[in-house]
Protein backbone atom coordinates (compact mmCIF):
# COMPACT_ATOMS: atom_id res chain seq x y z
CA UNK A 1 0.00 0.00 0.00
CA UNK A 2 1.22 3.60 -0.86
CA UNK A 3 0.03 6.86 0.48
CA UNK A 4 0.07 10.33 -0.84
CA UNK A 5 -0.74 13.14 0.96
CA UNK A 6 -0.93 17.01 0.69
CA UNK A 7 -1.88 19.59 2.49
CA UNK A 8 -5.33 21.72 0.78
CA UNK A 9 -6.36 25.51 1.33
CA UNK A 10 -5.47 27.84 4.22
CA UNK A 11 -6.18 25.07 6.69
CA UNK A 12 -3.91 22.55 5.67
CA UNK A 13 -6.30 19.78 4.90
CA UNK A 14 -4.50 16.83 4.58
CA UNK A 15 -5.73 14.82 1.05
CA UNK A 16 -4.70 11.63 0.75
CA UNK A 17 -4.42 8.99 -2.15
CA UNK A 18 -3.98 5.33 -0.58
CA UNK A 19 -3.17 2.73 -3.39
CA UNK A 20 -3.54 -0.30 -2.74
CA UNK A 21 -2.96 -3.28 -5.68
CA UNK A 22 -2.43 -0.46 -8.23
CA UNK A 23 -6.00 1.17 -7.30
CA UNK A 24 -5.96 4.60 -5.78
CA UNK A 25 -8.70 5.75 -3.63
CA UNK A 26 -9.11 9.31 -2.54
CA UNK A 27 -9.20 10.29 0.71
CA UNK A 28 -10.61 14.25 1.92
CA UNK A 29 -10.59 16.10 -1.67
CA UNK A 30 -10.10 19.49 0.13
CA UNK A 31 -9.72 22.93 -1.19
CA UNK A 32 -8.16 23.04 -5.23
CA UNK A 33 -7.31 19.48 -4.47
CA UNK A 34 -8.31 17.97 -7.91
CA UNK A 35 -5.15 19.56 -9.36
CA UNK A 36 -2.65 17.81 -7.31
CA UNK A 37 -4.65 14.58 -7.45
CA UNK A 38 -5.06 14.15 -11.01
CA UNK A 39 -1.26 14.65 -11.13
CA UNK A 40 -1.15 11.52 -8.79
CA UNK A 41 -3.42 8.84 -9.80
CA UNK A 42 -3.27 6.31 -12.54
CA UNK A 43 -6.43 4.24 -11.63
CA UNK A 44 -8.99 6.09 -9.27
CA UNK A 45 -11.92 3.67 -8.03
CA UNK A 46 -13.59 6.05 -5.04
CA UNK A 47 -13.74 9.34 -3.34
CA UNK A 48 -14.45 8.55 0.28
CA UNK A 49 -15.12 11.46 2.83
CA UNK A 50 -14.34 11.15 6.81
CA UNK A 51 -16.77 14.00 7.43
CA UNK A 52 -18.12 16.84 5.29
CA UNK A 53 -16.93 20.24 6.61
CA UNK A 54 -15.86 22.29 3.88
CA UNK A 55 -12.05 22.03 4.20
CA UNK A 56 -12.48 18.23 3.15
CA UNK A 57 -15.13 18.27 0.92
CA UNK A 58 -14.84 21.41 -1.22
CA UNK A 59 -13.60 19.31 -4.24
CA UNK A 60 -15.59 16.39 -4.18
CA UNK A 61 -18.00 16.95 -6.89
CA UNK A 62 -14.88 17.89 -9.27
CA UNK A 63 -12.97 14.86 -8.83
CA UNK A 64 -15.93 12.69 -8.59
CA UNK A 65 -17.42 14.16 -12.41
CA UNK A 66 -13.42 13.88 -13.81
CA UNK A 67 -12.72 10.02 -13.11
CA UNK A 68 -16.12 9.37 -13.21
CA UNK A 69 -15.97 7.39 -9.98
CA UNK A 70 -18.33 6.96 -6.79
CA UNK A 71 -18.61 9.08 -4.03
CA UNK A 72 -18.79 7.76 -0.42
CA UNK A 73 -20.28 10.02 2.37
CA UNK A 74 -21.11 9.12 6.08
CA UNK A 75 -24.59 9.87 6.32
CA UNK A 76 -25.20 12.07 8.79
CA UNK A 77 -23.26 14.08 6.91
CA UNK A 78 -25.03 14.56 3.51
CA UNK A 79 -27.08 17.49 4.47
CA UNK A 80 -23.85 19.56 4.46
CA UNK A 81 -22.64 18.93 1.47
CA UNK A 82 -25.31 20.48 0.06
CA UNK A 83 -27.14 23.12 2.43
CA UNK A 84 -24.52 24.89 3.96
CA UNK A 85 -25.41 28.51 6.13
CA UNK A 86 -21.68 28.06 7.71
CA UNK A 87 -20.23 28.12 4.26
CA UNK A 88 -22.74 29.35 1.42
CA UNK A 89 -20.14 29.52 -1.32
CA UNK A 90 -19.17 25.63 -0.81
CA UNK A 91 -19.58 23.46 -4.16
CA UNK A 92 -22.36 20.81 -3.60
CA UNK A 93 -21.75 17.80 -3.93
CA UNK A 94 -23.69 14.02 -4.32
CA UNK A 95 -22.70 11.12 -2.76
CA UNK A 96 -23.45 8.11 -4.51
CA UNK A 97 -23.33 5.66 -0.93
CA UNK A 98 -24.42 7.12 2.23
CA UNK A 99 -22.27 5.38 5.02
CA UNK A 100 -23.95 4.33 8.20
CA UNK A 101 -23.27 2.26 10.97
CA UNK A 102 -21.24 2.16 13.89
CA UNK A 103 -18.49 0.38 11.72
CA UNK A 104 -19.39 -0.41 8.14
CA UNK A 105 -16.86 -2.04 6.09
CA UNK A 106 -17.62 -2.02 2.41
CA UNK A 107 -15.54 -3.80 -0.56
CA UNK A 108 -14.72 -0.84 -3.29
CA UNK A 109 -13.04 -2.39 -6.47
CA UNK A 110 -12.24 -5.62 -4.09
CA UNK A 111 -10.54 -3.88 -1.37
CA UNK A 112 -11.92 -3.25 2.17
CA UNK A 113 -12.66 -0.33 3.18
CA UNK A 114 -13.91 0.15 7.18
CA UNK A 115 -15.79 3.42 8.61
CA UNK A 116 -15.91 3.61 12.37
CA UNK A 117 -18.36 6.24 13.44
CA UNK A 118 -17.50 8.77 15.78
CA UNK A 119 -19.63 11.77 15.93
CA UNK A 120 -18.78 14.55 18.24
CA UNK A 121 -16.98 17.00 15.60
CA UNK A 122 -20.10 16.78 13.39
CA UNK A 123 -22.69 13.76 13.20
CA UNK A 124 -21.26 11.63 10.33
CA UNK A 125 -17.41 12.34 12.12
CA UNK A 126 -15.75 8.89 11.05
CA UNK A 127 -12.62 7.67 10.80
CA UNK A 128 -11.57 4.84 7.45
CA UNK A 129 -9.85 1.92 7.54
CA UNK A 130 -7.85 0.41 4.89
CA UNK A 131 -4.92 -1.92 5.03
CA UNK A 132 -2.90 -1.07 8.24
CA UNK A 133 -4.00 2.73 8.15
CA UNK A 134 -6.66 4.24 9.88
CA UNK A 135 -8.00 7.92 8.19
CA UNK A 136 -8.57 9.71 11.24
CA UNK A 137 -10.60 13.38 9.56
CA UNK A 138 -10.81 15.80 12.37
CA UNK A 139 -11.87 12.79 15.43
CA UNK A 140 -8.35 12.65 16.49
CA UNK A 141 -5.05 13.93 15.76
CA UNK A 142 -1.47 13.92 17.42
CA UNK A 143 -2.07 14.76 21.07
CA UNK A 144 -5.33 16.20 20.03
CA UNK A 145 -8.96 15.62 18.92
CA UNK A 146 -11.20 17.47 17.00
CA UNK A 147 -13.00 20.80 18.10
CA UNK A 148 -16.46 20.72 19.36
CA UNK A 149 -17.73 24.20 19.16
CA UNK A 150 -18.76 24.01 16.01
CA UNK A 151 -22.46 24.05 14.77
CA UNK A 152 -23.99 20.58 14.71
CA UNK A 153 -21.01 19.08 17.35
CA UNK A 154 -21.12 17.54 20.54
CA UNK A 155 -18.96 17.61 23.18
CA UNK A 156 -21.15 14.66 25.17
CA UNK A 157 -20.98 12.30 22.17
CA UNK A 158 -17.16 13.03 21.57
CA UNK A 159 -16.78 11.95 24.82
CA UNK A 160 -18.65 8.73 24.07
CA UNK A 161 -16.96 8.00 20.74
CA UNK A 162 -13.36 8.66 22.71
CA UNK A 163 -14.43 5.72 25.26
CA UNK A 164 -14.95 3.93 21.89
CA UNK A 165 -11.93 4.51 20.51
CA UNK A 166 -10.19 3.43 23.89
CA UNK A 167 -11.55 0.07 23.17
CA UNK A 168 -10.16 -0.67 20.05
CA UNK A 169 -7.78 -3.81 20.48
CA UNK A 170 -4.83 -3.43 17.78
CA UNK A 171 -2.86 -0.24 16.56
CA UNK A 172 -2.85 1.14 13.14
CA UNK A 173 -0.71 4.41 12.02
CA UNK A 174 -3.26 7.24 11.49
CA UNK A 175 -2.92 9.81 9.21
CA UNK A 176 -5.20 12.80 10.48
CA UNK A 177 -6.99 15.20 8.50
CA UNK A 178 -4.61 18.04 9.44
CA UNK A 179 -0.71 17.19 10.85
CA UNK A 180 1.19 14.81 10.97
CA UNK A 181 0.67 10.79 11.48
CA UNK A 182 0.23 9.32 15.18
CA UNK A 183 -1.26 5.60 16.07
CA UNK A 184 -4.17 4.48 18.07
CA UNK A 185 -2.31 3.13 20.77
CA UNK A 186 -0.27 6.83 21.15
CA UNK A 187 -3.85 8.64 20.80
CA UNK A 188 -5.66 5.84 23.40
CA UNK A 189 -2.84 7.19 25.84
CA UNK A 190 -3.60 10.56 25.68
CA UNK A 191 -7.77 9.95 25.47
CA UNK A 192 -8.16 10.45 29.26
CA UNK A 193 -6.81 13.74 28.97
CA UNK A 194 -9.43 14.94 26.74
CA UNK A 195 -12.13 12.67 28.31
CA UNK A 196 -12.02 15.00 31.14
CA UNK A 197 -11.35 18.32 29.33
CA UNK A 198 -15.25 17.50 27.65
CA UNK A 199 -16.57 16.07 30.76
Amino acid sequence: MQIKVQPMGMYQTNCYIVTVDGKDFIIDPGVNATEWVKANVTNPVAVLNTHAHFDHVWSNQEVKEYFNIPLYTPKDDIPMLTDNDWVPELPPSYPDVAVEGEVTTIEIAGVPVTFRHFPGHCPGCSTIEIGDAMFSGDFIFERSIGRTDFPYSSPKEMAESLKRFMQIDYDKIVYPGHGGTTSIKAEQKNAPYWLQTLE
